[in-house]
């Protein structure tokens, strides 16, 4: 694995860090492969419970494509006649499917800047614990791009059509307390507490009935393009692995008990 992405895994959350923190932790093609391989692992991994995604350092949490490396492959791709973008294809397309369509929940906690396909990974997550300091920036007009990574998805359930379509047009950095009010942030915290909190919140899902969680994510993004009557169908095929996961089991005992469950995530 590249030293740009570091991975820890702690009683079932597995925190990623991009880590290039002298680039604000931009994308270079070696940080895209490892990203996208340790995301889709800790996606595919049973003992992975929740994910928490961010950035190392306090500049920036990621500032998407790395463009320095782009203008290199842009002369490169005019030399060869192949599209400079395949990065599209290859490294943005399969992280965000494995990170959006994970059956468990995710977060990212956002320190200094998100941006472009940075701005995105953070959009894709469930959750998003933000720096006071920190600012979203979708970027891509502001280069002569349309938008990737999923933000053209994401972002329009997050703040709906009218709104994504001025920030993807007009690109302008959305800082902490307006992302609030948009619905870009979960929670905003003072910067020498994001950490912190992210990690608590991030432990308390990891904690919780997988499971269920899954379920509600799918049953989500699932109502988003079904009709109510195919809906009802998928809910009552969701509700019915949620009834038979131990984690039910464990809830309804511990709800009598009167006592706190303590979920297996199974």
């Amino acid at each position: 694995m590249s030293d740009s992405v570091l991975y820890e895994l702690d009683g079932g959350l597995a925190v990623i860090t991009i880590n290039r923190p002298e680039a604000m932790n931009a994308l270079d093609v070696p940080t895209k492969v490892a990203l996208r391989d340790t995301v889709t692992a800790a996606a595919e991994d049973p003992a992975v419970r929740a994910v928490l995604l961010t950035g190392a350092g306090d500049r920036a949490f990621c500032v998407g494509q790395d463009l320095k490396e782009h203008l290199g492959l842009l002369r490169q791709a005019e030399e060869t006649g192949e599209g400079a973008l395949k990065t599209v294809a290859e490294h943005y397309n399969p992280l965000l499917r494995a990170l959006a369509g994970m059956r468990k929940p995710t977060v990212a906690a956002v320190g200094g800047v998100a941006a472009g396909a940075g701005a995105s990974l953070a959009f894709a997550c469930d959750f998003r614990i933000v720096s006071e300091t920190a600012g979203f920036n979708t970027a891509f007009a502001g280069i002569a791009l349309t938008a990737d990574s999923g933000a053209s998805w994401t972002l329009p359930r997050l703040v709906g059509h009218a709104r994504a379509t001025e920030l993807l047009m007009l690109p302008r950095t959305v800082k902490a307390a307006e992302a609030m009010e948009l619905g870009l942030a979960t929670k905003v915290v003072p910067a020498a507490e994001l950490a912190a909190t992210a990690r608590v919140f991030a432990k308390e899902l990891a904690d919780g009935p997988t499971v269920a969680y899954g379920a509600i994510k799918e049953s989500l993004a699932y109502g988003a393009a079904h009709t109510l009557s195919e809906l009802l169908d998928k809910e009552d095929e969701l509700q019915t692995l949620a009834g038979d996961s131990e984690d039910h089991r464990i809830a309804v005992r511990a709800f009598i008990a009167k006592e706190k469950p303590q979920y297996l995530g199974r």
